[in-house]
């Protein structure tokens, strides 16, 4: 399991309000995907396949509601049930079972001992 911060997620109460803030003050890309009912939030120069310069990690914006009351961070894991089953076995609790994101991978939901929402991602399987 690497750990790695990959994702962020910041939920709001006004989505249009909450893109231009963003966009005016850090100079962040949104793209809104109403069918998905989630903005993609690209923070610094992407590409297809992310970020494309260090130091940038890309993220998201989704409406306010459990579970998502606060800012998330999202970490990519190799395998979301060896994940959930350190998380639970360190005190954590699962929010989430694994869910599939489209053809690009996997995302679980937990909540740390202090309480605190963290994402999980596991790449889908190439070729």
């Amino acid at each position: 399991m690497s750990g790695r911060v990959m994702h962020f997620e910041i939920p709001f109460d006004d989505g249009e309000r909450a893109r231009t803030f963003y966009a005016d003050a850090f100079g962040w890309q949104v793209m809104p995907m109403p069918e998905m009912g989630y903005t993609l939030v690209m923070s610094g120069p992407s590409g297809e396949e992310g970020p494309t310069e260090p130091g940038f990690i890309n993220g998201g914006m989704m409406q306010r509601e459990e579970p998502f009351t606060g800012p998330n961070l999202v970490l990519e894991v190799d395998n979301l049930e060896d994940a959930l089953a350190a998380v639970n076995g360190a005190g954590g609790t699962t929010v989430s079972e694994r869910q599939q994101v489209g053809d690009m991978g996997f995302t679980a939901y937990v909540r740390d001992t202090e309480g605190n929402l963290v994402g999980l991602w596991e790449n889908a399987p190439s070729g």
